[in-house]
């Protein structure tokens, strides 16, 4: 403001003018004063920017939203996208004793320890059990939450409890050393990919105390893919909506950060 100021009034005190201003000041009031509104409305139309976290479903790591981080980062927003325990880059962490509650502790750190607030916090999938427990942490850095064709729990609520019965006996199958590795996870996949999951971040049970957590404004995306039925994350959106939330459509596979992720920073910037 003191410097668009001082560029706007340089012709008024030139040095020819200054004796006159001297004599008569108050013939600079209305310019002013018209100055002062125009900086004001400047102030109120810049473009304001936003800072995500995001939390990636289970199996994946934050190499999955590097697309997305850069669109969005393009706008000029702040992201950020830490993988979790044992997952994405950090697979090496990986054991049985990992849980949910590392998870949480892990998003918690990252916006304590970056200072952050008024966050947008995204989580996909999994990632939605993640959120949820973060919100229950520190409902005052976060200023929205969204929820990614996610799971949406209760207190008292595991992922595994959130699956339906064929889904539970898939990874009950698929469960190895404490970890669970689903038949698409294998060492031959090229580097980024999936890891497998540590089992008790599914088995463990979120429990939530803060009511304030209960109340950070949440929006719901179900993703749904065209010619797909039944959406196995519609009761998701349904529970949400029945919360009150905000629930938008996204035209995409369970992934669209990689088979949509125009449309998705879209929807991201628009709900906000």
């Amino acid at each position: 403001m003191q410097h668009f100021l001082r560029c706007a009034l340089a012709p008024l005190l030139a040095a020819g003018s200054r004796a006159a201003i001297a004599r008569r000041p108050w013939v600079i009031i209305p310019g002013l004063l018209a100055l002062l509104v125009q900086a004001g409305q400047a102030q109120r139309t810049a473009p304001s920017h936003s800072t995500y976290v995001i939390v990636h479903g289970a199996w994946g790591g934050s190499w999955d939203w590097r697309v997305v981080d850069s669109l969005l980062t393009r706008q000029g927003h702040h992201v950020y996208r830490p993988s979790l325990t044992g997952l994405g880059e950090r697979v090496h962490l990986a054991s049985a004793t990992v849980g949910l509650a590392t998870h949480i502790e892990d998003v918690v750190n990252t916006i304590v320890w970056e200072d952050l607030r008024n966050v947008v916090l995204v989580g996909h999938s999994y990632g939605g059990m993640v959120i949820t427990g973060v919100a229950d942490r520190i409902p005052d850095r976060i200023r929205r939450l969204v929820y990614l064709d996610a799971f949406v729990p209760d207190s008292g609520e595991s992922t595994i409890g959130l699956l339906d019965s064929s889904g539970g006996t898939f990874i009950r199958a698929n469960v190895r050393d404490g970890l669970i590795v689903p038949p698409w996870v294998t060492e031959h996949n090229v580097i980024p990919r999936d890891v497998p999951q540590p089992l008790r971040t599914f088995t463990d049970t979120l429990r939530l105390l803060n009511p304030l957590g209960r109340k950070v404004p949440a929006v719901y995306i179900l993703t749904v893919e065209p010619g797909k039925e039944p959406d196995g994350f519609q009761r998701f959106a349904d529970r949400a909506a029945a919360r009150g939330w905000r629930v938008r459509r996204l035209s995409a596979d369970h992934v669209p950060e990689r088979s949509a992720p125009v449309p998705l920073v879209n929807l991201l910037t628009e709900v906000r």
